[in-house]
């Protein structure tokens, strides 16, 4: 076509525009899609959105037009001397007469420039506050785990095996494109898909998952829509990029960040055999507690019943003292009249007055009556006196007047009672009793 074309220059006459057009379409039709590195100069941004710049090495120099629906896809900032690969097509400009590059993707050339477009993208999102939020706990025991991660491959194998080796758990796998230029945006929507589902459907976890490579293919774990993603998230992610030593935007974000994916799935699930015997040895700890609570309570039972014994025994050994005692005076009142009577018989009509006589016995009786019963009287206050003594003894030993000093009773939610801290941090309600009633206090 080029040689017709020169050819028939001599005898054909051209307008500008024939000419134009002419070269355009040599250009488009002998150049298909082509790939070319150099470096940004003149760079300018229309207020079109669409992007005019030279690219150039040493002396030469290609133009290039970044349209905007292009430029728009293009997730790092273009400046004046990067070094960058750029894949498009040829073709020309008539209003100035010259050839250019209509760019249809455009990389960072070589490791220094990807690692200085990375470190400026960090510094922003960290100046935002993404890197500094709070993290969100990975469910200890999840019943559901998302995975977001490419089907194909022995990345997404290696977490469900590992999975179903520690503790089987339900696993939904949401798949992506792991690398790629619509890599970050795939993965942002599968976390965002993953946060939309019902309640029912949601997982407890997301695992992002991807195996080891060079930075170029971990690139679209850098995308700051998945950055953004990942830290809008209601569910905890857990960021398992690469291998220990990759780091990716992600990583930073993300509640958990994984060596592995292997890894990932360890963090997200406890050891179901370890588990058992977490359970059997505090099991095991509640009984041997419940057994020795039963005990006290059985012993001070049987203390409370010695007491009461012991007081039943004093009281009735003192009710007979008196009973006694009441005998005695009875018995002995008739047999001191008799001894009066015998003595007075003795004596001379003539040298005692029967009327002295009778009123110093009557005198001498109510003295003695009267000290009765002062003595029975003075015997039980001293009666009562112990009998308070042993009364504030058995109140001390009772568990409410405990209470009322400050001290309470813990108990769990079923009614256990709880005597460490250890054993009370696994309840959910705690039923404290006072001494003058009981609350209930969630544990948090």
């Amino acid at each position: 076509m080029l040689d017709n074309f020169t050819t028939n220059q001599t005898t054909k006459e051209f307008s500008v525009s024939e000419l134009s057009n002419k070269i355009k379409e040599l250009l488009e039709n002998n150049f298909g899609y082509i790939k070319v590195k150099g470096e940004i100069s003149g760079l300018k941004i229309a207020s079109s959105g669409h992007a005019y710049f030279n690219l150039k090495e040493n002396t030469a120099i290609l133009a290039c037009t970044c349209w905007r629906p292009v430029l728009a896809k293009i997730k790092f900032p273009l400046n004046d001397g990067m070094e960058v690969v750029i894949s498009g097509k040829l073709s020309s400009y008539a209003g100035n007469s010259r050839y250019q590059l209509s760019v249809e993707n455009l990389q960072p050339a070589g490791l220094g420039a990807m690692v200085q477009i990375l470190n400026e993208r960090k510094a922003r999102l960290e100046k935002e506050g993404l890197f500094s939020k709070v993290r969100k706990p990975i469910p200890f025991l999840p019943s559901k785990i998302g995975v977001v991660t490419s089907i194909t491959g022995a990345v997404i194998k290696d977490i469900i095996h590992r999975i179903r080796e520690r503790f089987p758990t339900r696993v939904i796998i949401w798949p992506v494109s792991v690398q790629g230029e619509n890599s970050g945006n795939e993965v942002a929507e599968a976390i965002e898909g993953f946060n939309n589902l019902e309640e029912i459907n949601k997982p407890d976890v997301i695992i992002v998952a991807r195996g080891g490579g060079s930075i170029e293919d971990l690139w679209s774990f850098n995308d700051e829509i998945l950055v953004h993603a990942t830290y809008n998230s209601k569910i905890p992610i857990i960021s398992a990029v690469g291998h220990e030593v990759d780091y990716t935007l992600i990583d930073l974000v993300a509640d958990k960040r994984a060596p592995t994916p292997t890894a990932a799935a360890e963090f997200a699930t406890p050891v179901r055999s370890i588990l058992k015997n977490t359970l059997r040895s505090y099991e095991k700890i509640l009984s041997n507690n419940t057994k020795q609570l039963i005990k006290n309570h059985e012993q001070n039972l049987i203390n409370y019943d010695k007491i009461h014994r012991y007081l039943a025994h004093y009281i009735n050994h003192k009710q007979q003292l008196l009973d006694e005692t009441g005998f005695n005076l009875l018995d002995g009142l008739p047999c001191l009249i008799n001894i009066k009577e015998t003595k007075l018989k003795a004596f001379s009509k003539e040298r005692i007055s029967p009327h002295k006589i009778i009123t110093y016995k009557t005198l001498e009786l109510t003295h003695k009556a009267a000290y009765m019963t002062k003595s029975a009287n003075n015997t039980l206050k001293n009666f009562e006196y112990k009998l308070e003594l042993n009364s504030l003894l058995l109140s001390s030993l009772d568990y409410n007047n405990v209470l009322k000093r400050g001290f309470t009773m813990v108990r769990g939610e079923k009614g256990n009672f709880l005597s460490s801290k250890t054993i009370a941090e696994h309840e959910k309600v705690l039923n404290i009793k006072f001494f003058d009633g009981e609350i209930k206090v969630k544990n948090i």
